[in-house]
C-alpha cells in the first residue's frame, strides 16, 4: 500500500494514560514546527458524584501551553461509549479543529434513538469542523497525516496516520485483546 504520508517522519508524540477509563490520548506534534494535535482526549467523569471534571484535559492543555505549541486539530478516532470526550472543552482554550470520521452520524442516529434525544440533537456531524473519509489527509504543521477507515469497533472507527506513527483508538485492544470489541450499535466483526 502507498501512504500519502512521508512515513520517514518521526512525530513528537507523548502519551497519556487515564486509569479510570483505560483510554491513551497523544499529544502528536510536528517535529519541524510548533504545531501539534490531540488524539483522543479523555473528560473526568465522577460516576459517585455525578460530576465533570477537566483534570486530565487541563493536563493536556498545560503541555501543550508550557512547551508553547500550536494545537491544530483535536482527533477523535471513533465515539467512546467508556468515557466523554473533552475536544469541545480543549477546543474553548485552545483553539483547533475537531475531526472524526464522516459515519459519525450513524452514530447519532442510533444513539440519539436510544437515548430518545428528540429533534434537537442534531444527527449530522454539524457538532464537528471535519468529518473524515477514507483516505482524506491533513495538516498538523508541515507534517501530513491520513485518516484510513477501519469500521468494527464502531462503524465510524478511524486509524489516524501522522509520519511513522498510528494512532488505532479502539481498531485493536493491546497488549491483551487484539483485535477490538464489536458489539456495540453498527459494530461488525468483519
Amino acid at each position: 500500500m502507498t501512504y500519502p504520508v512521508d512515513t520517514t517522519v518521526v512525530p513528537d508524540v507523548s502519551a497519556h494514560f487515564d486509569a479510570a477509563t483505560n483510554t491513551i490520548t497523544y499529544i502528536v506534534k510536528d517535529p519541524d514546527s510548533t504545531h501539534c494535535a490531540i488524539i483522543d482526549s479523555v473528560m473526568d467523569l465522577d460516576y459517585a458524584a455525578g460530576r465533570i471534571t477537566h483534570a486530565s484535559a487541563d493536563r493536556l492543555i498545560e503541555e501543550i501551553t508550557t512547551r508553547g505549541l500550536t494545537l491544530d486539530w483535536i482527533i477523535e478516532t471513533h465515539v467512546h461509549a467508556d468515557h466523554l470526550s473533552a475536544a469541545p472543552y480543549i477546543q474553548q482554550q485552545l483553539g483547533g479543529k475537531i475531526g472524526v470520521g464522516e459515519k459519525i452520524m450513524l452514530i447519532q442516529e442510533t444513539f440519539g434513538k436510544i437515548f430518545n434525544e428528540g429533534t434537537e440533537f442534531q444527527r449530522d456531524g454539524s457538532q464537528f469542523d471535519a468529518l473524515f473519509k477514507d483516505g482524506d489527509t491533513y495538516l498538523i504543521g508541515t507534517m501530513q497525516a491520513f485518516a484510513m477507515d477501519t469500521p468494527g469497533h464502531t462503524p465510524a472507527c478511524m486509524v489516524h496516520v501522522a509520519g511513522n506513527a498510528a494512532f488505532a483508538g479502539d481498531t485493536l485492544f493491546m497488549p491483551d485483546g487484539g483485535s477490538a470489541r464489536c458489539d456495540f450499535p453498527g459494530g461488525d466483526v468483519r
